[in-house]
């Protein structure tokens, strides 16, 4: 039952954090908060301090939801032609573009100024109720005592994500600085070895102290504005002094009674109301899943709604983004028509007073920099900025890049039903897609929506699960999409979904992707 509360992460440890401070009687946004910067220092090659991401909030009293943006910028050194020359092509799974030298990917050039301290210190200052250093206190402990490497990072870090990105073993040691802190006696860390980063624990203590504008203004900044300068960054001081949070309206859409705000451009929220909106178009309960049939109506309304974020997402303060146009259902019923011829973090928290916040928070698939004495890694968020000038996700300074970022909520009747969000970079939206599916259309729990196979479609081929059968894929290849099944049959090439299903009476059921180490904690 509701007691007070419950918080799901993709990291057990940070999930139990965050439930103490529920149990404490804080409330969503300070739970969320802590458990964000534990996840920083547990899971170091996903999120942390020079990060960015995005919050959504929900405030049971008013009703009201806020979006809490905090993503990377490009500092001020960028030009919209400074990659022109080195551009290879786009990858793949068209998250990033593949450059000589991997500028863009890892290395000084690929970072953007970083926001997740502003971000968190925003969301806090506006909604929280205990204060900062409460708030970073529990990280500190886990980077001065250490944890054990989880099964997750070690997965991460041996993984082939194949020729389009930097393999991230290399990443990981891409600066003598990084290689320092996360290998020892040359090797990287194992699974269950204790990992301490005491220079983390000093910046963090120093945050603690000085508070969030040290990062940006103080001794921190000082510290990072001198490395990204001796190193060819595009980072000056300037720009920590002149990064700002964003706070904005949620994009809103409907699917089968569910009303649905979502974080919106340069997010994937527009993006998962529009596959919603085709697929509402289906009935999908009567096709079951996995089956062929439901299959393909997947992958026909992921080509849809990446046709439009390829021409039309961008930052809405650099572009025009037409949002109410692209998500009105009209439109999804206009492509239906046409086409009948054949490495980032979450925290879902709901607390006892029911608000809620739904949270993604990313380094992108970090840059491999660390800047000596300061012990966190940065974001690499410049590697899916299009090198190529005149487009619509080009590079320019101040600019933020596309995200498939998506953390949601969902309401029946006017009650909160769903907190959801993952990470996992282009696959986020088609994760988060596919849970709420389950979720609505097929009746799963939580825990089976979560752990149902899933499809991927970004452009090229059809990537399925290995549990989706292949007579399925057969007739998937027969409707006109190339199709190939993967080996294994959870598989981290999928985005890891995190969700709380707010129930009758209160009731909290949440699921914490089993593709990763996650899990849920009920606060009683």
């Amino acid at each position: 039952m509701a007691g007070q509360g419950m918080i799901v992460t993709p990291q057990v440890i940070a999930a139990e954090e965050g439930r103490e401070v529920l149990r404490r009687g804080g409330n969503a946004v300070d739970a969320a908060v802590t458990t964000a910067f534990v996840q920083g220092v547990i899971d170091p090659m996903m999120c942390g301090i020079g990060g960015s991401g995005v919050m959504v909030v929900y405030e049971a009293a008013t009703g009201q939801v806020t979006v809490i943006e905090f993503y990377a910028r490009a500092g001020s050194g960028v030009t919209p032609e400074q990659w022109t020359h080195r551009f290879v092509r786009e990858a793949a799974d068209r998250y990033g573009y593949v450059l000589k030298g991997w500028v863009n990917d890892t290395g000084y050039q690929a970072v953007g100024v970083p926001g997740t301290v502003a971000g968190l210190d925003e969301a806090l200052r506006r909604f929280g109720t205990i204060s900062w250093d409460q708030a970073v206190k529990p990280s500190i402990r886990y980077a001065r005592e250490g944890f054990r490497v989880s099964g997750h990072m070690v997965s991460y870090w041996t993984s082939d994500y194949g020729p389009d990105v930097v393999p991230h073993a290399d990443r990981i040691q891409w600066t003598p600085e990084s290689k320092r802190v996360y290998t020892r006696d040359g090797e990287l860390y194992g699974l269950g070895d204790l990992m301490r980063n005491p220079d983390q624990a000093r910046t963090l203590e120093r945050l603690a102290r000085e508070g969030a504008r040290d990062f940006y203004e103080g001794e921190i900044a000082a510290a990072i504005a001198q490395d990204f300068e001796e190193h060819g960054g595009y980072i000056s001081l300037d720009d920590l002094r002149s990064y700002r949070v964003g706070i904005s309206e949620p994009v809103r859409g409907a699917y089968r009674g569910l009303e649905l705000a979502c974080a919106g451009p340069p997010a994937g929220g527009m993006t998962l109301l529009q596959m919603l909106n085709f697929l509402e178009g289906f009935d999908l309960a009567s096709m079951g899943w996995p089956s062929a049939p439901a299959a393909i109506a997947r992958a026909r309304a992921m080509r849809f709604a990446f046709a439009d974020r390829e021409t039309y997402l961008a930052d809405p303060l650099f572009a025009e983004v037409p949002v109410e146009k692209l998500i009105a259902k009209e439109h999804a019923e206009a492509a239906r028509t046409a086409h009948d011829s054949p490495t980032t973090t979450q925290v879902c928290v709901v607390d006892g007073a029911g608000n809620a916040v739904s949270m993604t928070h990313t380094l992108g698939a970090s840059s491999g920099v660390v800047t000596r004495g300061l012990g966190f890694t940065y974001n690499n968020y410049m590697n899916c900025f299009d090198p190529r000038p005149g487009r619509p996700n080009s590079v320019a300074p101040g600019k933020t890049r596309v995200t498939m970022m998506v953390p949601s909520l969902a309401f029946a009747d006017g009650s909160l039903r769903y907190v959801i969000g993952a990470p996992g970079g282009t696959k986020i939206v088609t994760g988060v897609l596919q849970t709420l599916l389950n979720l609505v259309d097929h009746g799963m729990t939580p825990v089976e929506a979560v752990d149902a196979p899933r499809v991927d479609f970004q452009g090229e081929a059809v990537q399925a699960e290995q549990r989706v059968p292949a007579d399925v894929l057969d007739e998937v290849r027969e409707a006109g999409f190339p199709a190939m099944r993967r080996v294994l049959g959870y598989d981290t090439y999928f985005a890891r979904v995190q969700v709380i299903e707010v129930g009758p009476g209160g009731r909290l059921r949440g699921a914490s992707d089993p593709r990763g180490d996650g899990g849920a904690a009920l606060a009683v």
